[in-house]
């Protein structure tokens, strides 16, 4: 089993060749990413970075840009019938 174990944007994410997955705005709209702060690799035999693993990196390819779900914040003061919704 070949994978890898990446960061960016404050987490990290188990990734395989043809993996989909959604991560931050990356600030960026072109087709193409690079990420170089890869901590693991698993090819056959396992190369654990400290914190990260030289040479190594992961090329992923952007599919599209999309927002979250929206959140609702609710806000509320007891006894005085006061409350403020927001979302």
């Amino acid at each position: 089993m070949t994978f890898a174990v990446i960061k960016t944007g404050g987490k990290q994410y188990k990734v395989s060749e043809g993996d989909v997955l959604m991560v931050e705005k990356l600030g960026r709209n072109d087709g193409e990413v690079v990420f170089e702060e890869v901590l693991l690799v698993v090819n056959g035999e396992v190369k654990v970075g400290k914190p990260i693993v030289s040479g190594a990196k992961v090329t992923a390819k952007i599919l599209e840009e999309g927002k979250g779900k929206k959140k609702m914040v609710f806000r509320y003061k007891s006894k005085t019938r006061q409350h403020k919704k927001k979302g």
